[in-house]
């Protein structure tokens, strides 16, 4: 593989991305102290926040206007433009206006990225290697993230909230401008379809990255609130998952990618979706604090075997459809963030086990599915 590592759209798509975890794990790590403590917000006006944040994902679609009017790459480097310039103008205003609209501005140029990172990668890299160059990205977003929660974790005893946003931002500001300075794409590219696109024989993807989305709320809203609530794992328990959970991605996403290489979608999506059948119900039953941590790297494990869903339209797909259909599969993805957090909070107030159990009927849902898969992984 060391061949596509020479290819421009490689270290392009490396450079950006590590802007984009840099970005989203400091907002993430630095968003609810800094509401609380700087900004006086209560539950509420967090609440509603997190849920604008997800409003430009389940906008993604429209990033198919967009590149009506500029190349592909340049909205990826734009994109990350936006996501530094909401992190850099967070700490200036200290309100729940401010949070909103800086989340807004972060949000968008994050999910746009990610949008336009998965159409690049399919349309610069062939089946039999965009598995690994995935895997790859993934491993490096995993790193990205321990690299900076350490930065955060020394520098947040010397530094205010507005000057380690300042820093943060102003870093994945450079970045970007670096990315508007390369030219990484190739005129042999086939030319993508600038409209929104449904077609009837990607009814399969659509519905497998649907169910991808309601089974990334209920391992968000729920199982690190099953850590906190029933375990009792403090912060600091938390973080050291967190860590572990990004060293362990670090080494096997590109294991990952070339499973799916070796062995096709079908069967490692196969696996995923059996395995989260048992690791749902086992967080739903299980009474001991160290299954339930075993269990929330589990989960985190074979999230990453979700690449899988992308490189599978990749084989059955127009190659002029990528960038309109990854842009379509986004907003599908984000359709569960609408309405699943809120359902399940209401179940878990009923019984806590219900979300998982839940979770465990997707996945048998999913497994069924993904037995329509037909490619060849050679």
């Amino acid at each position: 593989m060391n061949h596509l590592k020479k290819n421009p759209m490689y270290l392009y798509l490396v450079v950006l991305t590590i802007a984009s975890t840099v970005g989203l794990q400091a907002w993430t790590t630095l968003f609810n102290n800094f509401a609380v403590e700087v900004a006086r917000l209560d539950g509420d006006g967090i609440g509603i926040i997190q849920s604008i944040r997800e409003i430009p994902g389940f906008l993604a679609l429209l990033a198919v206007l967009i590149i009506r009017l500029i190349p592909e790459h340049r909205l990826s480097a734009l994109s990350i433009l936006l996501l530094g310039l909401g992190i850099l103008a967070s700490g200036w205003f200290p309100s729940f206006g401010g949070l909103a609209l800086t989340t807004v501005v972060m949000s968008f140029g994050f999910h746009y990225f990610e949008t336009t990172n998965m159409s690049l990668t399919l349309q610069y890299f062939d089946k039999h290697t965009s598995p690994w160059v995935f895997g790859k990205l993934r491993s490096i977003s995993a790193a990205s993230s321990i690299v900076v929660g350490v930065f955060i974790f020394f520098m947040a005893s010397t530094l205010d909230f507005t000057r380690m946003y300042m820093i943060i931002g102003g870093l994945i500001m450079a970045m970007a401008l670096w990315g508007f300075t390369r030219r990484p794409t190739s005129a042999d590219m086939v030319p993508q379809r600038k409209r929104m696109i449904f077609r009837k024989r990607y009814s399969l993807f659509y519905f497998l990255t649907f169910m991808a989305g309601a089974r990334r709320q209920i391992f968000m809203a729920f199982s690190v609130l099953l850590l906190v609530q029933k375990f009792g794992y403090s912060v600091q328990a938390v973080t050291v998952l967190f860590v572990l959970n990004n060293a362990i991605n670090y080494f096997l996403s590109p294991t990952i990618g070339r499973a799916i290489i070796r062995f096709g979608e079908r069967k490692v999506l196969s696996l995923e979706y059996a395995s989260l059948m048992a690791v749902f119900l086992a967080y739903a039953f299980t009474d001991s604090k160290w299954v339930a941590g075993g269990l929330y790297i589990l989960d985190h494990i074979f999230f990453n075997f979700g690449m899988a869903i992308n490189t599978f339209f990749q084989k059955v797909g127009d190659p002029g459809d990528v960038a309109p259909t990854m842009a379509v599969g986004f907003t599908i993805n984000h359709i569960a963030a609408v309405f699943l957090p809120a359902i399940g909070g209401y179940f878990w107030i009923i019984d806590y086990r219900i979300p998982f159990i839940a979770g465990a009927v997707m996945a048998l849902i999913s497994l069924t599915a993904v037995q329509q898969i037909r490619t060849s992984p050679k």
